[in-house]
């Protein structure tokens, strides 16, 4: 399986929802977080210009896609509490890819990307679904975090951006 990462193009907003629809579908989340998470889970034109948004291709096909905003001043949504940083936002794969190595392919393409860029550490909550990956990586636990999900909880890590996966 040969991987391409590139930097996503505005073009493939509607793709790039789509995708992150369907990989946290493949979880078997009630229908109603998708209500709760309708916003945060639509990527636009907007979101591809000002952040960092990677796309990895497998023959042509964009077969998922990470994102890393900048965080410029602690804030809090509603209960959760978002510390000024860079933030590893998005990492969704088309759930015919799960668990082929594209996630961790990211992440390395990534890390070097950010060391590029000066980012010595990102921010993460996790899906509970997603945990065993990050600690795979290499990630620091630091604390569970309200989610957007009332009642439910997100792990919070830091991924150094120096260490190698």
């Amino acid at each position: 399986m040969e991987l391409k990462i590139r930097e996503a193009r505005v073009a493939e907003t509607d793709t790039l929802t789509e995708i992150s629809f369907s990989s946290k579908q493949y979880w078997n989340y009630p229908k109603e977080y998708f209500v709760v998470w309708k916003n945060e889970l639509t990527i636009t034109p907007a979101y591809i210009e000002n952040n960092l948004v990677f796309v990895a291709e497998v023959e042509g096909q964009i077969a998922g896609y990470m994102s890393v905003v900048e965080v410029k001043e602690d804030f809090w949504a509603g209960k959760v509490f978002v510390q000024k940083g860079f933030w590893l936002e998005h990492i969704f794969i088309r759930p015919v890819y799960i668990k082929k190595g594209i996630g961790s392919k990211l992440i390395s393409f990534l890390k070097v990307t950010c060391r590029e860029k000066g980012i010595a550490e990102l921010f993460i909550f996790s899906d509970p679904y997603a945990r065993g990956f990050y600690d795979k990586l290499g990630a620091t636990y630091m604390c569970e975090s309200p989610s957007s999900i009332e009642g439910r909880t997100v792990s919070l890590y830091r991924l150094s951006t120096d260490s190698k996966p």
